[in-house]
């Protein structure tokens, strides 16, 4: 398969990824039924499966740790961040940490654009900057090299 099918394979898997971790913060609903749902709605040759699945395992079973990196450098309470921007937060952590083959700035854009599409009119500027700083945070050396 060709690069630029994987990336837009990946891309839908984030798009869906998304409104599936919305669903699981807002409702609690099981990982499980979730994935279900969500594959069996969508093509399955249009999104990257094990990637969408993987995730969604990985952000919903690592909610605490990703959250421990997330929320000391929001400046409000972690409730008071729109839930669709949360989960975009929690994705990208999550692919910081855990997708080291992904550079850190696609993440970002990944995420800007995500936000873009499904967040507040103004919400991509603030998970830009909080991702930002989770990218030095993470990624020290990857950011550090991007710099020089």
């Amino acid at each position: 398969m060709e690069n630029r099918e994987i990336i837009r394979r990946r891309q839908k898997a984030r798009k869906i990824l998304v409104q599936a971790l919305y669903q699981w913060q807002l409702n609690k609903t099981d990982v499980a039924e979730i994935q279900a749902q969500y594959l069996a709605e969508h093509n399955p040759e249009k999104l990257d499966i094990s990637y969408f699945s993987e995730l969604l395992r990985g952000i919903t079973q690592n909610t605490q740790e990703l959250d421990e990196h997330i929320i000391p450098l929001l400046d409000r309470p972690a409730e008071m961040i729109n839930p669709v921007e949360f989960a975009i937060l929690r994705l990208s952590t999550y692919e910081f940490i855990y997708c080291l083959d992904i550079p850190f700035r696609v993440i970002i854009d990944e995420a800007v654009s995500l936000c873009k599409t499904y967040g507040t009119v103004e919400g991509h500027r603030y998970v830009n900057g909080v991702l930002h700083h989770l990218s030095i945070k993470l990624r020290p050396i990857e950011t550090a090299a991007r710099k020089s």
